[in-house]
């Protein structure tokens, strides 16, 4: 009997050692690989014309409210920032109220749609409040792509790029930031690194755009660094 028990306890033992992830609705895994999986949003399951649930909007400068919403992009869900008022220093932000990251990498598609002032967009992240973050954004009006702080509501350009950049058409835009170093990709090129101590601390993480410039997000992807 003994050895009956023995085997089969030698069994069980076999099985939860090589389950790789569920077993009986226990999740086996790693402070490192949870730290690693990203969190994705790609809005497929947001209402049409609504903000997505657990965003907050908000706005730096000087203007009514941004207006941002999930619309139909032939047949496929986009997070947009629709609002066409011309204020020159007018930030539209769009921020998740449940990530939070220090050292984070970020990835998000990215399409300038219409804008007379101004058509540039991308992610924000350490973000503390409206007045308070970093924001990398591409322009095609400028053709440039540009790297900021904004602190106490003013933007400060810290690193700068020109290429041709067109209205309408999907570029994917990544950031990463450990400790103070920066690193910008366009289209998986690296095209601007910089450093920078203003915030150290964890913040929230979103998007970005400006004064009446119209812009479509979408494949918005998180991950920690840590």
């Amino acid at each position: 009997m003994n050895t009956l028990i023995a085997s089969v306890l030698f069994s069980l033992l076999l099985v939860f050692s090589s389950a790789s992830t569920n077993f009986s609705g226990f999740i086996f895994s790693n402070k490192t690989e949870i730290s690693n999986t990203p969190d994705s949003y790609n809005f497929e399951n947001c209402t049409v014309n609504l903000k997505p649930e657990n965003w907050t909007i908000a706005l730096t400068g000087k203007g009514k409210m941004c207006a941002w919403k999930v619309v139909n992009d032939g047949g496929n869900k986009v997070l947009a920032q629709v609002s066409k008022e011309k204020n020159d220093y007018r930030f539209n932000l769009i921020t998740n109220d449940k990530l939070s990251f220090s050292d984070v990498q970020i990835n998000v598609k990215f399409k300038g749609v219409t804008g007379n002032n101004d058509q540039g967009g991308g992610p924000v992240w350490r973000y503390i409040d409206e007045n308070n973050y970093y924001v990398a954004r591409a322009n095609p009006l400028e053709n440039n792509y540009r790297v900021y702080k904004v602190v106490d509501g003013d933007r400060i350009q810290l690193k700068s790029a020109h290429f041709e950049i067109n209205s309408n058409k999907w570029y994917n835009l990544k950031i990463t930031m450990k400790g103070n170093k920066i690193k910008c990709y366009f289209n998986n090129k690296l095209e601007l690194e910089t450093t920078d101590n203003t915030f150290k601390k964890a913040g929230k993480v979103g998007l970005w755009t400006k004064s009446d410039a119209v812009t479509y997000f979408d494949n918005f992807e998180v991950n920690s660094l840590n």
